[in-house]
Formats: C-alpha cells, sequence, structure tokens
C-alpha cells in the first residue's frame, strides 16, 4: 500500500502560482513513477503531469506545457507539481497518484495504482 497525501492548494489570483505537494508513506517511493490529475466542476479527471521513477523524465499535457512544472524528492517521498500563471480554467481538484509501471507515456486513470484525495486549487479572474 501506499498512502498519499496532497497540500498546498488554495484560492489565488488569475497570473498568480502554487506549489502542490504529495507526500508518500508505504512502500517504496522511489519504485512508482508520480502523476498530478485534476477535475475541474461538472467534468472528467484528467491527466496533468507525469514523472519516471528517478525523475529523470516528464511528460505534460499539452494544456499546461511550459506553464507547471512536475518534480521529486525521493529523499523526502515527495512529489510536486509547480504552477505558474495560474488561469480560472485551472480551478479543480488536484489529485497525485502513483503507477509502478516504468514508462512515461501512461495518462490513463487506471494506470494508477494508487490515489491521494486531492486539493482544491480555485483561481479567482
Amino acid at each position: 500500500q501506499v498512502q498519499l497525501i496532497e497540500s498546498g492548494g488554495g484560492l489565488v489570483q488569475a497570473g498568480g502560482s502554487l506549489r502542490l505537494s504529495c507526500a508518500a508513506s508505504g512502500r517504496t517511493f522511489s519504485n512508482y513513477a508520480m502523476g498530478w490529475f485534476r477535475q475541474a466542476p461538472g467534468k472528467e479527471r484528467e491527466f496533468v503531469a507525469r514523472i519516471t521513477q528517478t525523475g529523470g523524465s516528464t511528460y505534460y499535457a499539452d494544456s499546461v506545457k511550459g506553464q507547471f512544472t512536475i518534480s521529486r524528492d525521493n529523499a523526502k517521498n515527495t512529489v510536486y507539481l509547480q504552477m505558474n500563471s495560474l488561469k480560472p480554467d485551472d480551478t479543480a481538484v488536484y489529485y497525485c497518484a502513483a503507477d509502478r509501471v516504468y514508462g512515461l507515456r501512461r495518462l490513463k486513470e487506471s494506470q494508477y495504482e494508487y490515489w491521494g484525495q486531492g486539493t482544491q486549487v480555485t483561481v479567482s479572474s
């Protein structure tokens, strides 16, 4: 079992920044690729970003490329999502998820084994 707890969400004005954190406990964190997903009101949950087990490779949804940065610190069992130039369309509940499979382009919810409870990000205009 891997337990994931997100933090860092909140209310921010358009153009602002937030950094989300996801702390993991349980199994060996470095064995898992990590992803961030988000779900806006009335919409399906969607892939945002993924980072491989070592942190050597990342992959982003086109909608956040150049705006968000995913990173991880395996010594701290934590994955981060730095979000800059936030827009009202970025308003959503953000979830982190863990996937033991190696590879970069794994974008489906069903491919991730463990999930956090989510953290709300609200961007005001």
